[in-house]
C-alpha cells in the first residue's frame, strides 16, 4: 500500500485507513480538520469514533500526520502543532 503525500491528503480532504477497533480490522474514513492555534492554523485527520491510543499512535507514525479521535489527539514522534501549520 502506497502512503499518500501530505499535500494529496489535504487536497482530497479525507483518507481511508484500515484500523483495528475492538480486535477487528475496519476501514475508517478520517476527515481533514483545521484547528486554529496561537502559531497559526494546523490540520489533523479526525474521526468521531473511539480508537485505542496505541493503534492511533501506530497510524500517526506510519502516515507522519496528526490524528484526532474522541478519546485523544496523537502527533508523530518528535513533532508538535508547529510542524503542521498550514501556509
Amino acid at each position: 500500500m502506497e502512503i499518500p503525500t501530505r499535500e494529496a491528503i489535504l487536497e482530497a480532504g479525507k483518507l481511508l485507513i484500515r484500523v483495528k477497533r475492538s480486535g477487528t480490522l475496519q476501514q475508517q474514513e478520517f476527515l481533514v480538520k483545521k484547528i486554529p492555534s496561537p502559531n497559526g492554523t494546523y490540520f489533523v485527520l479526525h474521526l468521531d469514533n473511539y480508537i485505542d491510543l496505541s493503534e492511533l499512535l501506530r497510524i500517526a507514525e506510519e502516515y507522519k500526520i496528526p490524528f484526532s479521535v474522541k478519546n485523544g489527539v496523537v502527533f508523530p514522534k518528535g513533532t508538535s502543532t508547529k510542524d503542521f501549520i498550514l501556509p
